[in-house]
């Protein structure tokens, strides 16, 4: 129960943030904003305020900004409707959402470093035989400060420290043992894996793994904004990456994509872990978010920054009958898309269930 209201806020912030950019764009533009909706569905709330009638519905799975004069069907020429508007002005409008789903997931990212987050410390808890590690003399219990004399406080900074040394034979380790600091020279073994992006990589191995030790770890203020924007920028590089992999069919789209299902399991996970996971999970997803919506893909933000820049290129819209094509189309891709990602949160996370039921 606490993971679905949990899923619900974190949509509902998601969307509510998204439409909130295309709205006061729209509303800094001069554009009249008839209908700001959340969700779907029967409608369960609403109110006029001046030109603008405020909804939201049943289920929280999506919403929308009706704009004034928005399609050429409805278009009567008046100035306060979207498109009366130069394609520069209505640019900034559609941009404006996923602009701020990114600023969002920065936000959440800059304050978990300053809030603090957990993390293991460098206290080895395993050894790993035919590595170097053991070899050497490390010991269970035995906590690493320093990797070639370069300090390390947690194990992701340790783990990532050795893994970049692939190319070298050894790495000096410095040692706390008993208050008392060793030195060791551990033997390296190139590791050849699968990242993220199922790509191939080197690493460097010695055969350790973490002691079931947490530490809290805070950063400064401005130090925080600098790591959360570095956290986003990499984001979103390995994100278009990977969308890049997808386009060429290095990486199966089964395998790198999920919809509210696989969200929603993600977020009972979250949850119980704590508030900075769900803050994290909130982060990824409102980066993710924007990036989605800005490929050129119709219907999507990013299919009508296309659509304006061949504007601007034509000197003119598309005509009625080729947005309503271009519309239907985007409409049939979602849905295929959305069909597609619902079937294969199924049979990822259920796919053993559903095995056994049939072969009763």
């Amino acid at each position: 129960m606490i993971a679905t209201v949990i899923f619900i806020l974190i949509l509902s912030l998601l969307i509510i943030v998204h439409e909130f950019g295309h709205f006061i764009a729209a509303r800094k533009n001069g554009v009249r904003v008839e209908q700001f909706s959340l969700g779907f569905g029967p409608q369960v709330f609403k109110k006029k305020k001046g030109d603008t009638e405020y909804s939201l519905s049943l289920v929280p799975l999506g919403g929308y900004v009706k704009m004034a004069g928005d399609n050429q069907a409805e278009y009567q020429g008046k100035p306060d409707e979207y498109l009366s508007k130069l394609p520069g002005r209505r640019f900034q409008i559609i941009f404006f959402g996923p602009f701020l789903n990114y600023i969002l997931g920065f936000l959440f990212f800059w304050c978990i470093f300053f809030i603090g987050y957990p993390t293991l410390t460098t206290k080895v808890g395993g050894l790993i035989d035919g590595y170097g590690a053991k070899d050497a003399g490390l010991k269970v219990a035995d906590k690493i400060i320093a990797v070639d004399g370069r300090k390390v406080d947690v194990w992701e900074d340790l783990q990532r420290q050795i893994q970049q040394r692939n190319s070298k034979e050894q790495v000096r380790l410095t040692v706390l043992r008993d208050n008392r600091e060793l030195t060791l020279n551990v033997p390296i073994k190139e590791k050849v894996i699968d990242d993220q992006l199922g790509q191939k990589r080197a690493l460097g191995i010695i055969g350790i793994s973490p002691f079931d030790e947490i530490t809290e770890v805070k950063h400064g203020f401005f130090e925080s904004a600098y790591l959360g924007f570095q956290k986003t920028i990499n984001l979103t590089i390995m994100t278009y990456k990977g969308l890049w992999m997808l386009a060429c069919g290095k990486m199966s789209m089964r395998d790198s994509m999920t919809g509210p299902l696989g969200i929603f399991f993600i977020t009972s996970k979250a949850a119980k872990l704590g508030l900075i996971a769900v803050m994290h999970l909130i982060a990824i997803l409102s980066v993710s978010l924007a990036i989605f919506n800005l490929l050129p893909l119709p219907i999507l933000d990013g299919g009508h920054l296309f659509l304006l820049g061949l504007e601007k290129i034509r000197k003119k819209a598309l005509g009625i009958k080729a947005e309503e094509i271009v519309n239907n189309i985007g409409f049939a891709l979602i849905i295929g898309l959305a069909l597609f990602v619902t079937y294969n949160d199924i049979v990822r996370i259920y796919g053993d269930k559903v095995s056994k039921l049939i072969s009763r």
